[in-house]
């Protein structure tokens, strides 16, 4: 009877995560079917449907081959991984998509003939990787906890995000280091960290953002932030969320059109592939604006609702297989794609700034696909790997 269950705990698949998954890819291929036939440029809209098809067969099949990796092997192969991602980001300063670049602002793109690829994206996986193995090490050593071992931790995790804030803002990519920020945020609450600490960091983090929003909405504070090298597209971002339409046909167009487009879906939408408003980028950050304008209000909270079953499943599995190291790894991809979602969204309805930042598993782009894929593969191998009465890894 116990070898029966050993077997059947080996095998156990979350089927839950793979429907929420499969459900967000459907609604992302029909969504940008409508953001590619509506589009103002001449596109082969049958040629980049299949690509981005490819995108969601690679990842399936990456997350299949990370299911039959041992969590032993994850976890050795971590140092060295994050080795190597911090060594493409460097490599991006000297080698970025020049096209790009004058496009978007951000050096964060290389390019390989017709495709792109983000290495920040999958850098992501990777330093909520070592983030986990850091914090798991470091439990392991000091198992009675202390304010100076909680320091000693906030230590190792500043040291794991240093240089990967730096090459970004090297790169000119702050809506990306926003969410790294966000997962260390996620992570260092979990971490077993002193409320001691953790409130008082809390409080600063509101303090600071205060700060922020003061320096962004004050022409003295502007003057300042200016000095240390914040960009005109980044300050037009903002007035374009301060006032949407305050320019509605130069900077803040693109932000203006989201909102009509979301609002003139009412409550059940105008129907699929029906799109009466241009949205700029439309396929990538706000294909939201398209799942608002062809399926309504309730359309967008039906694709919330998807994302929050994910989550869900993804937090049954930490305390179902209660394995640290891959508990810190799914609180990370968690916070990963929960930032993501809030931003995106946040940003298509006049919540937030624009940052450039996709919405998971429905916008357009492979390397995005990518890095969701695999973090979701970690989260799934943990149930998959998972046998009662062992322990997962032996450390």
């Amino acid at each position: 009877m116990r070898l029966r269950a050993y077997k059947k705990a080996e095998k156990q698949v979350d089927y839950g995560i793979i429907l929420s998954v499969f459900l967000l890819a459907i609604i992302g291929m029909l969504s940008y079917y409508v953001a590619l036939t509506h589009d103002s440029r001449s596109v082969n809209v049958t040629k980049l449907m299949l690509q981005q098809g490819v995108w969601y067969l690679l990842g399936a099949v990456i997350v299949f081959i990370i299911m039959q990796f041992k969590p032993k092997m994850i976890w050795r192969l971590t140092p060295a991984s994050y080795v190597a991602g911090l060594g493409v980001m460097v490599a991006l300063l000297f080698y970025y998509d020049p096209f790009l670049e004058t496009k978007t602002g951000s050096k964060n793109w290389f390019r390989f003939g017709s495709l792109t690829f983000q290495p920040a994206e999958l850098m992501k996986i990777v330093f909520i990787l070592m983030l986990a193995y850091v914090i798991t090490q470091h439990n392991l050593k000091y198992v009675k906890r202390t304010l100076k071992t909680d320091g000693i931790l906030i230590l190792k995790m500043i040291l794991v995000m240093l240089p990967v804030a730096i090459l970004l803002i090297l790169q000119d990519d702050f809506g990306t280091l926003l969410v790294f920020v966000a997962i260390l945020g996620g992570v260092f609450i979990m971490s077993g960290i002193s409320w001691k600490i953790i409130v008082p960091v809390i409080i600063s983090f509101v303090v600071l953002g205060g700060g922020v929003l003061y320096l962004v909405t004050t022409d003295a504070g502007r003057e300042f932030l200016y000095k240390v090298g914040f960009k005109s597209y980044q300050f037009a971002r903002i007035d374009s969320w301060i006032d949407p339409f305050h320019d509605a046909t130069g900077q803040s167009y693109q932000q203006a059109q989201a909102l009509k487009a979301i609002g003139s879906g009412g409550m059940f939408g105008k129907g699929f592939n029906v799109s009466e408003i241009y949205v700029p980028v439309r396929e990538s950050d706000m294909i939201f604006s398209v799942i608002g304008e062809n399926f309504g209000f309730l359309g967008g909270c039906f694709v919330i609702l998807v994302y929050f079953m994910l989550i869900y499943r993804m937090i049954r599995v930490c305390f179902d297989t209660n394995n640290e190291f891959f508990s810190y790894i799914a609180t990370g991809v968690i916070m990963m794609i929960l930032f993501h979602v809030f931003e995106n969204i946040g940003a298509n309805i006049g919540l937030l700034p624009l940052t450039g930042i996709p919405l998971p598993l429905i916008s357009q782009g492979g390397s995005a696909i990518i890095s969701n894929m695999i973090g979701i593969g970690l989260v799934m191998l943990m149930r998959y790997q998972y046998r009662p009465g062992e322990k997962l890894m032996d450390y």
